[in-house]
């Protein structure tokens, strides 16, 4: 949620900043600012909507700086307004602030400051930090122990925090000097030649360096135009390590794609592929994961495993809980990540726990990594982003190695999440009861999921003449069975996300327990069916559908012998091992879904309400 970036260095900063923010925009893109620190303090621009609005606001400024922060917004508290944008400017007019995440004792901070004569001008939670800052600021003494006046006044207010945040600042009597701290909300620092970076996330940046510091919880870092510091908000030396990014700025370009959504769709191939890269044993019957940090006799004495996540990821968990109980016969729990994490739910002291989440820095699901590890379990976790607090503090896990994913509504990472639930129930399969053979099988079938998938996406022109034919419609049914129940959850969450249409997920069994009240000729239903024990119940279900005047978009497998006149459209996937049908039943309707959003013309790549990376409760 929200973006941030700063910068300090020899460059003009205004078009960095507003470069840095239009990459970032996919985080919130409620409104946007800029400050710049010039000659005569200050200058300060915002307003309400996208970066491009504010971009060519500041066409007319000339903001000649090489330091200064920007911010573009997901609102938390305080509507859409000017007044509410970032940044923020204490009432003295002494410190410029942005913020990502969510102060909780805001109102008591404010009530303290109103009393010192500090004003405020707006309704958002960021503001009093701004002038708690500016407080701690006035009561400071000149610098001390190397350390600047700012730096200390930022880590003391910081100490009153209740909350979450990433936050960037700025002083008048300080122009070469850029602070920033983070608690919950992610924020690095980028190390380029004579330049340095702060951002949200490392796509902001790219362009300018690939090395990269990733701040932990209640560190602070001072950056200055010759170099930085970071220490803890109680002052302890930290030794930051440098990273490298491994991805570049193309993985993060549109191309040739009208959205990063249908780019990222087509990016999958690739993706999958690259999820696999380097994780089948040699004898070719099961897969190996490097970054588990358990031993497989560790793994044979798990009884349970608890996966947690939420939205899309909470999906992914779903099919990984059909998949490890088909294959390797472990009982297997889902959670809510934001449900687990507040309530004392009893796990067995044999259980293993599994976070999932693209950003690696999703606040719900971080508090339930915490809280398991709290309990003295075992937390893995599966993630696509490297130095993500996740990734760090799990116990181990399972890089994606999607690349980056731009477009709010997830797609290649969804995909590659499954396909890593698939590996990891063959993998532990392989430790219990599985068979060589049936190893070697699902070895062959998981290599060939990217050929398969790039079969479905031929039939991106005839999905898309579907979408033409549907797109008028307010309401949908996703509807299937056993590991299609996921799929049709994942499905109609993102015709809602990106569409705005009203969707639905059920198993196709519940429908008659009350959904099927909804079936009319205006409310189409989308059927999963895949060849095997299941089909003929899925077809009864689908002529109860029919038998209601109800229109029916069927994905089915393409052995399964379809009765004439039973759906109104028909999308065919490969056939192929049940192990790996989730992933191919899913290309469908993304690409369906896309395609209604833009018959609809809403903005897909930037969904109303939405955003990517969710850091705040």
């Amino acid at each position: 949620m929200c973006g941030i970036v700063g910068y300090i260095g020899k460059q003009t900063v205004k078009p960095v900043l507003l470069e840095g923010l239009k990459r970032l925009e996919y985080r919130g893109y409620d409104s946007a600012g800029i400050a710049v620190f010039t000659e005569e303090g200050f200058k300060v621009t915002k307003t309400t909507g996208r970066v491009a609005g504010l971009t060519r606001l500041t066409a007319r400024e000339p903001m000649k700086g090489t330091l200064g922060i920007s911010h573009t917004r997901w609102a938390t508290h305080g509507g859409v307004t000017e007044a509410n944008a970032h940044p923020h400017v204490s009432s003295d007019g002494k410190i410029a602030l942005v913020h990502n995440g969510v102060i909780e004792n805001y109102n008591d901070m404010k009530r303290f400051l109103k009393e010192k004569g500090y004003t405020f001008s707006s309704e958002t939670d960021t503001e009093a930090l701004s002038n708690l800052v500016a407080y701690h600021y006035a009561k400071e003494p000149p610098a001390t122990n190397g350390k600047s006046r700012l730096f200390i006044a930022v880590r003391k207010a910081l100490r009153h925090v209740e909350g979450t945040y990433g936050v960037a600042v700025m002083c008048t009597d300080y122009p070469d000097e850029l602070i920033g701290a983070r608690k919950g909300s992610p924020l690095i620092v980028g190390v380029g030649q004579g330049e340095y970076l702060l951002a949200s996330d490392v796509s902001a940046i790219v362009t300018h360096t690939s090395n990269v510091v990733y701040l932990k919880d209640d560190e602070v870092v001072s950056i200055k135009r010759d170099g930085f510091q970071v220490v803890t908000t109680n002052e302890d030396g930290v030794e930051a390590k440098i990273d490298k990014i491994s991805w570049n700025v193309e993985d993060a370009e549109l191309g040739d794609f009208p959205h990063f959504m249908l780019k990222e769709i087509f990016d999958q191939p690739a993706s999958l592929e690259n999820a696999m890269r380097g994780r089948f044993s040699d004898d070719g019957s099961t897969a190996k994961f490097g970054g588990l940090n358990m031993t497989p006799r560790e793994l044979r004495q798990i009884d349970r495993i608890l996966f947690t996540a939420c939205g899309t990821a909470w999906h992914a968990c779903l099919v990984a809980e059909y998949l490890i109980e088909r294959f390797a016969r472990i009982p297997v729990e889902v959670e809510y990540a934001s449900e687990f994490r507040y309530r004392n739910a009893p796990l067995d002291k044999n259980t293993l726990v599994f976070v999932i989440t693209q950003s690696g820095e999703t606040i719900d699901t971080l508090g339930a990594l915490r809280e398991a590890q709290r309990k003295g379990y075992k937390a893995l976790a599966i993630t696509n982003v490297v130095g993500s607090t996740i990734a760090r503090e799990s116990d181990g896990g399972i890089y994606q190695h999607a690349g980056p994913e731009i477009g709010v509504a997830s797609t290649k990472a969804f995909t590659s999440q499954i396909m890593i639930a698939a590996m990891l129930a063959l993998y532990l399969g392989r430790l219990r009861d599985m068979s060589f053979a049936d190893g070697v099988v699902m070895v062959q079938a998981l290599k060939s999921v990217p050929d398969y998938v790039r079969k479905i996406l031929d039939q991106a022109d005839r999905i898309h003449a579907i979408a033409k034919r549907y797109a008028h419609h307010a309401d949908f049914l996703f509807l299937g069975r056993q590991a299609m129940f996921p799929i049709a959850l994942e499905g109609a969450l993102k015709l809602k996300e990106i569409s705005y249409i009203h969707a639905e997920g059920y198993p196709a069994a519940e429908m008659k327990h009350g959904p099927i009240a909804l079936i009319s000729e205006e409310c189409p239903s989308v059927f999963f069916a895949m060849s095997g024990e299941n089909w003929q119940k899925v077809v009864s279900n689908i002529q109860e559908v029919k038998a209601r005047k109800g229109k029916v978009i069927l994905v089915h497998s393409e052995e399964c012998p379809i009765p004439e006149d039973l759906a109104d459209e028909t999308i065919v996937i490969p056939e192929a091992h049940e192990s790996i049908m989730p992933v191919l039943a899913t290309i469908p309707v993304q690409l369906l879904s896309y395609y209604i959003a833009v018959e609809r013309g809403c903005d897909v790549d930037k969904p109303r309400n939405l955003a990517k990376s969710v850091t705040v409760e």
